[in-house]
């Protein structure tokens, strides 16, 4: 049986940090210039490479790299490392967010990609787009053999100047609330040093 995904990714931080006020402080309503189409067709390519990644039968180091490429592509890494870092960005120079930035994208494929390895198999469907506030929301379903369908959601912008992903939504579970309490927390156990945490992060996942 498929492990639940919400214990993986924090639920605790679904139910402490409203996906609103995170993606509220992120993006400014503004009129848009991304259309549901447009969403809809970067999600599509995202699924599709994906799907080919986690069906290629690639291992640890060779599958990581593919989706440090997924991730470099398609979503907005230093919006959302930088919305994972809090309040200690603002203290952060150009060159520890330009390294955090870095290490926390590789930390990324890592981790996703070792959830997402449990998805082989897995079918996912595009189903459509909607705008909500300034940015807007493609859902998809992912079909799973033996198991009961399930919600991914991923919300797109175009304020990066490209039309990119900033956040992914398994299940109830919010990527952008959940890695800010996990980076928060890994931040506190190196007492605040960024440096020590970039060096960490390279390795985890």
């Amino acid at each position: 049986m498929r492990t639940p995904i919400t214990s993986d990714f924090g639920r605790r931080a679904a139910l402490g940090l409203g996906a609103g006020a995170v993606v509220a402080a992120l993006f400014p309503a503004a009129a848009f210039a991304l259309t549901d189409a447009a969403a809809r067709a970067l999600i599509e390519r995202t699924v599709a490479d994906v799907n080919r990644a986690i069906a290629s039968g690639k291992t640890g180091a060779a599958l990581y790299a593919d989706f440090e490429r997924i991730f470099a592509t398609y979503a907005d890494v230093p919006v959302i490392a930088r919305s994972a870092l809090g309040v200690a960005a603002r203290a952060a120079s150009s060159a520890q967010m330009a390294a955090f930035t870095t290490a926390f994208r590789g930390y990324l494929a890592r981790k996703y990609g070792k959830r997402f390895r449990e998805f082989i198999g897995t079918r996912f469907e595009v189903q459509g787009a909607r705008a909500v506030s300034s940015f807007y929301e493609v859902k998809s379903i992912a079909y799973m053999s033996g198991q009961a369908p399930f919600e991914v959601l991923w919300q797109v912008s175009d304020k990066s100047g490209k039309d990119k992903f900033f956040n992914l939504i398994i299940e109830g579970v919010n990527m952008l609330a959940s890695e800010r309490t996990e980076i928060g927390a890994m931040l506190d156990r190196r007492r605040g040093s960024l440096d020590a945490l970039i060096a960490d992060l390279k390795t985890a996942g």
